[in-house]
């Protein structure tokens, strides 16, 4: 059994001012640095043998910290970034709906066919990062692997785990520095942990 703790990123300056990042590079808030120490201690007792994380620095950097606590480096995989939202980066929700309305609605309610403008597809999003999470469980048999990733990313990859229809990605809820653990058996996939930030309470 090969053991999978997905971890989402800690609080960015865009988390808090609601707009959509995607493959935008935006810096971790202080907040967000002191939820990436708090997610590295509780994890510090886990026997960790890698580390990954999405090429964008606040995956990185969340990684980072947790991987100092085991002596580990970081192995950063572009197909762990969070899905490419196009012309809506940067903006809110107030926004995109005043200028996409019809698009922003399929969104939430077809999520498996719209395409972001300028972005990608909730389906491409799955194929690149289920497909890494995969190669991740080949490479390290047996053993359990950090991977710090984005809320949709990380929603998506658990949708793929559990068959479960991307129309349903958006009822899996992921906050900042939430810990996620599947464990890939040979016979079936279980999810055994799910959006726990119980280290983030006073």
């Amino acid at each position: 059994m090969t053991k999978i703790i997905l971890v989402r990123h800690g609080e960015t300056v865009w988390n808090k001012e609601l707009k959509y990042q995607g493959h935008t590079d935006t810096a971790l808030s202080d907040e967000g640095l002191r939820q990436a120490h708090l997610v590295a201690a509780r994890l510090a007792r886990e026997n960790i043998a890698a580390v990954y994380a999405s090429d964008l620095s606040r995956a990185v950097i969340t990684a980072e910290t947790i991987a100092a606590r085991h002596g580990l480096p970081v192995t950063s995989l572009a197909a762990l970034r969070e899905i490419q939202f196009g012309d809506w980066e940067g903006l809110t929700y107030e926004g995109i709906s005043a200028n996409w309305p019809e698009e922003y609605s399929q969104l939430y309610t077809r999520t498996d066919e719209v395409r972001i403008p300028g972005g990608e597809t909730f389906r491409e999003l799955k194929e690149r990062a289920a497909g890494a999470v995969a190669g991740l469980v080949a490479r390290h048999p047996g053993e359990t692997v950090a991977v710090v990733s984005h809320g949709g990313t990380i929603r998506a990859v658990i949708c793929a785990a559990l068959d479960i229809h991307l129309n349903h990605v958006w009822d899996i809820r992921q906050d900042n520095t939430a810990v996620n653990i599947l464990e890939y058996h040979k016979q079936r996939t279980i999810l055994t942990l799910l959006n726990d930030t119980h280290h983030l309470r006073p």
